[in-house]
């Protein structure tokens, strides 16, 4: 398993020098600050927890360049407060970036969980939007990954394994963690 320190060491090393941007822990909350012309993009995690270290990193993944230019890709978060409806909302949105994480946790040599992100429902059954992260992960494995999410992946799993078959491995992952 890869620790936090070392997932910033992989991200800076895939991106720091082609996308001007860093990966930074310790903050008390998750957010992207684009770039200026005298300072590079940060992309700040959760204290020290590898697992919003990966799902920061896959929302950067998956934002285009003009997202990338504007506070956390111009998106607004909602508080776990949620109501249902707002909550399958939420979902529809998180489906891509929580699939991009499952594979950066795998490769990572993590356990990977969908998260909801909402305390307001406690008895919230999350079984659909998990069904549909995991069938997402299915299409990414059969079509390919956005780029950046491949680039990484394979940098973090030929940290832990240099000689593993990317495909074979991420394959075996998902046939023992979805079927």
């Amino acid at each position: 398993m890869l620790t936090a320190k070392q997932l910033v060491e992989a991200f800076d090393a895939c991106f720091q020098s082609n996308f001007n941007t860093l990966l930074v822990s310790g903050a008390d909350e998750p957010l992207y600050v684009p770039a200026t012309k005298t300072h590079p993009a940060l992309l700040y995690f959760r204290l020290d927890y590898p697992s919003s270290a990966l799902h920061e990193i896959s929302h950067w993944c998956i934002a285009g360049e003009e997202r990338r230019k504007l506070e956390d890709y111009g998106y607004w978060y909602e508080p776990d407060t949620r109501t249902e409806e707002q909550q399958r909302l939420f979902e529809t949105v998180e489906v891509k970036p929580q699939a991009v994480e499952c594979l950066f946790h795998w490769a990572a040599g993590m356990t990977f969980r969908v998260s909801v992100d909402n305390l307001a429902l406690p008895e919230y059954d999350a079984s659909v939007f998990e069904r549909a992260v995991y069938e997402q992960v299915k299409r990414y494995l059969m079509s390919g990954l956005p780029q950046r999410a491949f680039t990484f992946s394979q940098y973090l799993l030929a940290m832990r394994c240099q000689d593993t078959d990317f495909n074979r491995y991420m394959n075996q992952q998902y046939e023992n963690n979805c079927r």
